[in-house]
């Protein structure tokens, strides 16, 4: 069982975080040094836990919403034809700037910045937008926060008290304030609020669904392997709000979701808890198809 654990783990980690996963995993974890977070915060909790795998799928779905963020996917991204490559590089943004020295996040902060200033483009009304917009960056941070902390809750294996969620909250945005979003939410409640305060900007187009379509139907992965991401998918779909259902064309099965795909992705999480290491989860954090995530860490 241990060689069947072993060569699980691997896989998984190859396919997540690269070909260049094991120095990441070097230099994030092994260089001394302060860093932003304590190895036992709530941030560190949340990301280092296999859930991470659902509401990040959940995540990239949800920020497909917001038409702007889906027109500067669509018009600058390599999702179709690098997704795992862009995995990898949004796994390893989350990784260091979660576990590894200040020092590391701060640069990773910096190139993502950078990045983010050079993606800019014009809506089909004419309106200009530019990755850097704190209003944008404001949805794709609340996209992911609650998407992350919404599959904890489901998924993870070390449940966080209310106020534990609150400091989680409030730690994911001390890395988004310096990605640029001004004033992130500190609390769940104001997660919740900006959510909700975003509503009236979101819409299924056609952009989005095309990069739904994608992720589900050509995640570029060989046979073996569809089934188990298939179910991560459903999972991932399974804690969609139902708002989002229709517009995107994605199923809502209430009865089925809360059994059945609820104890497939279950089974696939404490599977992926399994086979990976601490380091290997911790290394990989944020590893989501990235098709479909909007400008935040896009390429770091």
């Amino acid at each position: 069982m241990d060689a069947v654990r072993d060569r699980l783990g691997q896989m998984i980690f190859a396919r997540v975080a690269g070909p260049d996963g094991p120095r990441q995993r070097e230099r994030i974890h092994d260089t001394p040094g302060p860093r932003w977070f304590d190895p036992d915060s709530p941030i560190a909790r949340v990301h280092r836990d296999a859930a991470m795998f659902i509401g990040g799928i959940r995540a990239v779905l949800l920020q497909t919403m917001h038409p702007v963020a889906m027109t500067a996917v669509a018009e600058n991204s390599g999702f179709r034809v690098d997704m795992w490559g862009r995995l990898a590089r949004t796994s390893s943004f989350l990784a260091v700037t979660t576990f590894g020295p200040a020092q590391y996040a701060e640069q990773a902060v910096t190139a993502v910045r950078s990045i983010h200033e050079k993606v800019r483009g014009t809506m089909p009304d004419g309106t200009p937008y530019v990755a850097s917009d704190p209003h944008l960056l404001a949805w794709v941070h609340a996209a992911e926060a609650d998407s992350f902390l919404r599959s904890h809750t489901v998924y993870g294996d070390d449940p966080l008290t209310q106020d534990e969620r609150d400091t989680y909250v409030a730690q994911v945005g001390e890395v988004s304030a310096r990605l640029g979003v001004l004033e992130p939410p500190t609390t769940e409640a104001e997660l919740r609020q900006v959510l909700r305060d975003f509503r009236p900007e979101l819409r299924g187009t056609r952009h989005a669904r095309e990069a739904v379509r994608h992720l589900i139907l050509h995640p570029d992965l060989p046979l073996p392997a569809r089934a188990p991401y298939g179910v991560l998918m459903a999972a991932g779909i399974g804690l969609m709000p139902w708002w989002t259902r229709l517009p995107l064309r994605l199923p809502l099965l209430p009865g089925v979701e809360q059994t059945a795909v609820r104890a497939a992705g279950g089974a696939a999480t404490r599977t992926i808890r399994w086979a990976m290491s601490p380091r290997e989860v911790e290394t990989v954090v944020g590893s989501v198809p990235d098709g479909a995530t909007a400008p935040h860490a896009a390429e770091s």
